[in-house]
């Protein structure tokens, strides 16, 4: 159960900005015999975002990386902001919430590792990924119980959709 300040940050969250390895992915990079990139993603993770999206709370991505295969996975649940090759996540962050007209203080980062480090700190709710690096976890203001690329992202959609009221809305199309 989230204490009351991190229930009071969740309500104000209306982006939710997201790093992909070791967040939406598991972190291990697959590589074939040709070269070519994969990565497994988790179904819960996505269908969360998609809700968090229907209940009118924009997501976005992050990643220091360029593929395709990132592109092609935030195509497929809809996510419009999509920012790779960018090393300095907090820059990268502040020129989002800026595009956007966005204060930082309605802006979840979810990280993982060192170079996340800038953006938990400067957004309104800093996240980590229950097996993100021990320095990551400490300036977190949440870390999730789920490790990346397996519940994690859906832990704080789930969190973030209970603060804002909207979880049983969001659930109910499911139940009639």
């Amino acid at each position: 159960m989230a204490s009351v300040r991190i229930t009071e940050k969740a309500r104000a969250v209306r982006l939710l900005v997201l790093d992909v390895d070791g967040v939406l992915s598991d972190g291990r990079l697959y590589f074939s015999e040709d070269g070519q990139e994969l990565k497994t993603f988790d179904t819960q993770d996505g269908h969360g975002i998609k809700m968090l999206q229907q209940a009118g709370i924009a997501c976005a991505i992050i990643t220091g990386r360029n593929t395709q295969l990132v592109a092609r996975r935030a195509a497929n649940l809809g996510i419009k902001h999509l920012l790779q090759g960018r090393e300095d996540k907090g820059v990268a962050l502040r020129a989002l919430a800026q595009e956007l007209a966005m204060p930082l203080d309605e802006i979840a980062y979810m990280g993982d590792d060192w170079p996340d480090l800038p953006a938990i700190r400067m957004a309104g709710l800093g996240v980590a990924v229950a097996n993100a690096h021990k320095e990551v976890r400490h300036y977190a203001d949440l870390v999730t119980t789920a490790h990346g690329g397996r519940g994690a992202v859906r832990e704080i959609c789930d969190l973030i959709l209970e603060a804002q009221g909207l979880y049983q809305q969001a659930l109910a199309p499911y139940l009639d």
